[in-house]
């Protein structure tokens, strides 16, 4: 296994936004603050949590930069900086490792998609230009694209890719994919699978669910790592109603309402995201409620 970026759980930050769309930098600001505060290993700023793809580039390069200098070295920050155009990601991943990044993450290309020569293609000109280790991160429900485990190993003995976030929700894949590529560090990317893909010898999350339970979240890990399996397992089952909700809307919508109900600015999202339905958003609040999340 190359060194691991971080070991834990990593917040896939929601990009607070007022209503109208602006992005809202006093509430995003507190919000990495009390995440470094409340034990979280890392952060990952510009993930597809926050809304990257409807942001401008100069927005984003800003988001990246303004989360670097605010983390201020207190734990790694993770740049997402993936596109379906190559060009574009291999400048985008430039520009974080310019500005202090500790690593890339990468979404495989959407719409487009690619075959796996493709996306071989694709990682290795990005690796070339890297000079920070990248996260490969496979979603196909998002981007219809799979990265197949044996196109991971073919990547894992590039020097700069280091890890895969996964969540294709396909735990024989990752079986074979920590088969396959035993080098490379796996994350989970889906909250409900964090104690299954450590089993399998993963490091960690990278997390939704943290944007609203940093330590609780942190603490499935935790048990885990000190070899409370059992422990970590309870836990994980019962976050498992939290988790839903936040995912019975597309995400990052139900994340972005539930940051503004905990003061965290107004909850804007962009189009094509809208507001979330009201009777998702009270069920939502009522789980909330039983973890003290509301004042």
């Amino acid at each position: 296994m190359k060194n691991e970026i971080f070991k834990g759980i990593a917040t896939a930050l929601v990009t607070p936004m007022n209503l109208d769309g602006t992005i809202d930098y006093e509430a995003y600001g507190r919000i990495i603050d009390w995440q470094i505060d409340s034990g979280i290993a890392a952060l990952v700023a510009c993930g597809t949590t926050g809304e990257s793809a409807t942001m401008t580039e100069d927005e984003h390069k800003e988001v990246i930069r303004f989360t670097v200098e605010r983390a201020a070295g207190r734990v790694p920050v993770v740049a997402g900086t993936g596109s379906n155009c190559t060009a574009k990601a291999v400048a985008m991943t430039k520009f974080a490792c310019s500005v202090g990044a500790d690593a890339c993450l990468l979404v495989t290309p959407y719409y487009n998609k690619a075959t796996q020569a493709g996306l071989i293609a694709h990682y290795t000109a990005i690796a070339d230009a890297s000079t920070k280790p990248l996260i490969l991160y496979n979603v196909p429900s998002r981007t219809g694209c799979n990265l197949l485990p044996a196109t991971c190993a073919a990547l894992a003995s590039h020097p700069m890719v280091a890890a895969v976030k996964e969540a294709s929700g396909n735990i024989s894949q990752i079986v074979s994919l920590a088969a396959q590529a035993p080098e490379l560090t796996i994350y989970s990317g889906n909250d409900d699978q964090i104690v299954p893909i450590l089993a399998m010898g993963g490091s960690g999350c990278i997390s939704v669910l943290s944007n609203v339970l940093p330590r609780e979240t942190s603490e499935v890990c935790r048990r885990f790592f000190q070899g409370d399996v059992a422990g970590a397992a309870e836990l994980q089952c019962k976050l498992l109603p939290l988790v839903n909700l936040l995912f019975c809307e597309v995400n990052p919508i139900p994340a972005n309402a539930a940051l503004a109900a905990m003061g965290f600015g107004e909850g804007g999202v962009r189009l094509p995201l809208t507001q979330m339905e009201e009777g998702h958003r009270e069920a939502l609040l009522a789980e909330m409620k039983k973890w003290g999340c509301l004042a």
